[in-house]
C-alpha cells in the first residue's frame, strides 16, 4: 500500500449512496477515491485495474452481489481491505461477511456518524464492526455448529453462485451466458445442475433460495 495516499474504490449501485459516500471522505487528507463501481463486477473489475488499497462495498448490487464481489477481489489482492456497507444486520449476513473476508461491517444508517472511523480502523490494519454486530460476534453466534444450519449454500461454486444471482434477477440462459462470457449451452447446463443440486423445480424457486442466502437482496 502507498504510505502516502491510502486509495479508495466506492462500489455501490446507487448513485446518490455514491455521492454521499465520496463527499464524506473526499475531504480527509491523505485519502483519495480512486474509482466508482455501479455493481459487484464492474467493482472487480476496477479493483483488477485500478489496484485500491480499500474497497467500500454494498452487498445488494446487482449482476455480481457484493459479497461475491469480494470474494474475487481478495481472491486476486489478498492485501486489499473490504469495508462493506449494508442496510441489513442479521446474523445471517453478518456472517457472510466475515466468511466473505471483509474487515469492517457499517450499517448505512451508521455511515454518516462512523465511515471516515471505519476507513481509519482499517487503515492502520484494524478492524471495524457496528456495536449491534460486535456483540453478535462477541455472543458466539459464529460457533462452527451454527453453519450446519445452512449447508446448501456452501456447496455452490463461485461460478454457481454467478448463475443464480443472474437468474434470480430474471435473467434468461442467453443472457447469462453473455454475461459470464459462456455458450448458452453452458449457461442451460449450470442452471439444471443448480436445479438438481438444490432440489428446486422453477425460477421461482430459485430466486427464493437466492434472497433467503442472500445471493441477491430485495428492498
Amino acid at each position: 500500500m502507498s504510505t502516502n495516499v491510502l486509495r479508495i474504490l466506492i462500489a455501490d449501485d446507487h448513485e446518490v449512496a455514491r455521492r454521499g459516500i465520496r463527499t464524506l471522505l473526499d475531504g480527509h487528507p491523505g485519502w483519495e477515491v480512486c474509482a466508482e463501481a455501479k455493481d459487484g463486477r464492474e467493482a472487480v473489475e476496477f479493483a483488477n485495474q485500478m489496484k485500491p488499497d480499500l474497497v467500500l462495498m454494498d452487498i445488494g448490487m446487482p449482476n455480481l452481489n457484493g459479497l461475491d464481489a469480494a470474494r474475487q477481489i481478495l481472491s486476486t489482492a489478498p492485501d486489499t481491505r473490504i469495508l462493506i456497507l449494508t442496510m441489513h444486520d442479521t446474523e445471517q449476513v453478518v456472517r457472510e461477511v466475515l466468511s466473505a473476508g471483509a474487515r469492517g461491517f457499517l450499517l448505512k444508517s451508521d455511515a454518516g456518524r462512523d465511515l471516515v472511523a471505519a476507513v481509519e480502523a482499517l487503515q492502520h490494519h484494524r478492524t471495524f464492526f457496528t456495536t449491534k454486530v460486535a456483540q453478535m460476534v462477541l455472543e458466539g453466534f459464529l460457533h462452527p455448529d451454527a453453519e450446519a444450519e445452512h449447508p446448501a449454500k456452501h456447496v455452490l461454486t463461485p461460478r454457481e453462485r454467478e448463475v443464480i444471482q443472474l437468474l434470480a434477477e430474471g435473467k434468461t440462459s442467453k443472457e447469462v451466458a453473455v454475461a459470464l462470457n459462456l455458450s448458452v449451452k453452458t449457461a442451460e447446463t449450470h442452471r439444471t445442475n443448480l436445479m438438481r443440486k438444490l432440489d428446486l423445480h422453477s425460477v421461482a424457486d430459485l430466486t427464493l433460495y437466492a434472497v433467503r442466502n442472500g445471493i441477491v437482496q430485495i428492498y
